[in-house]
């Protein structure tokens, strides 16, 4: 009843609380991310949410326009302390998360939960993915997740991708709460931000 009813009630209405605060921020630091280099405020990927269905992520931008796309050899998202790629205002906004935060607009309009695996890049279709990757996409993806919280960028992405499975079968309230304060807990203490350190 609550992966299948009460999440999505409680996310519609702690996004209500979210919102102005959300708009706050891109009031005060989207021009900022804009005079940086003149470039657009938000970077909105495409990405696969739940049963595969695409939708627009929001995300302030952090990186300079054109930036090229790096990966790890897993396939997961580069991130470094001194990656050239990032403008100054987005090296705070990696280190506070504060570049996630319109993400809560997808959780407003139903695309993401507050808790979930975190979203896919959308560079295939549905039909393609592995057991694993479905089970993934059987929920909404999250603003944050268990992956996330714990760990962060410290694992592989197939291991991710093995927390979230268990994530999706032990979904529950107590678990949504004690992912997010272990979020709160890790974005406070700056842990296992980037995969690669100075």
């Amino acid at each position: 009843m609550y992966k299948r009813f009460f999440k999505r009630v409680l996310d519609f209405i702690l996004s209500l609380f979210v919102l102005p605060f959300v708009l706050i921020e891109i009031l005060i630091l989207g021009p900022i991310v804009f005079l940086t280099d003149r470039g657009p405020v938000f970077y909105n990927a495409e990405r696969i949410g739940v049963n595969g269905r695409r939708f627009k992520m929001f995300k302030l931008r952090s990186m300079y326009v054109n930036a090229p796309d790096l990966r790890n050899a897993d396939g997961s998202t580069f991130n470094s302390d001194n990656d050239p790629r990032v403008t100054p205002i987005g090296r705070l906004l990696r280190k506070t998360s504060l570049d996630e935060f319109p993400q809560f607009l997808n959780v407003f309009l139903g695309d993401m939960s507050f808790v979930g695996p975190r979203p896919v890049i959308s560079t295939k279709s549905y039909e393609e993915y592995d057991d694993i990757l479905k089970k993934r996409l059987s929920v909404r993806p999250g603003v944050t997740g268990y992956s996330q919280a714990y760990f962060r960028n410290s694992i592989t992405q197939k291991e991710k991708y093995k927390y979230d499975c268990y994530y999706v079968d032990n979904m529950s309230l107590v678990m949504d709460i004690k992912v997010l304060l272990q979020t709160a807990l890790s974005v406070l203490g700056r842990k296992n931000i980037n995969t690669q350190s100075k």
